[in-house]
């Protein structure tokens, strides 16, 4: 372990001689750490460009399942005023309450048709 550790330090000492000195081999490290810096702003600008256009795609998946909703709730709502989607919601409600409306005369008119005869 010892060893290992001798090593690493060795390594970093030459290193910094090396850089301190103005060597060529400081100027080959510095090099190789740009190249390595530069390549992993690439790459990280790359994923995310995949991730920005893969968001993006199921947003506008997400806003046509929703645009395909609201024409299907126009084309089921008689008589629509076009107010936007606060008018058609709207509509909606007042469509679904006259429905309940008819259902609950319809359901008077048969208990009053099938009382006792």
């Amino acid at each position: 372990m010892e060893a290992t550790l001798n090593l690493k330090e060795m390594a970093l000492e030459s290193k910094r001689a090396c850089k301190s000195n103005g060597s060529q081999w400081g100027k080959v490290l510095e090099l190789h750490q740009q190249s390595k810096r530069k390549l992993m702003r690439v790459k990280t600008k790359r994923i995310l460009m995949k991730r920005r256009a893969t968001q993006e795609g199921s947003r506008r998946r997400h806003v046509d399942r929703i645009e395909e909703k609201v024409r299907i709730l126009k084309k089921l709502i008689p008589n629509t005023n076009s107010g936007g989607l606060e008018g058609l919601f709207r509509d909606a409600a007042n469509y679904i309450m006259s429905l309940q409306m008819r259902v609950r005369v319809m359901q008077i008119m048969v208990d009053a048709l099938s009382g006792p005869c």
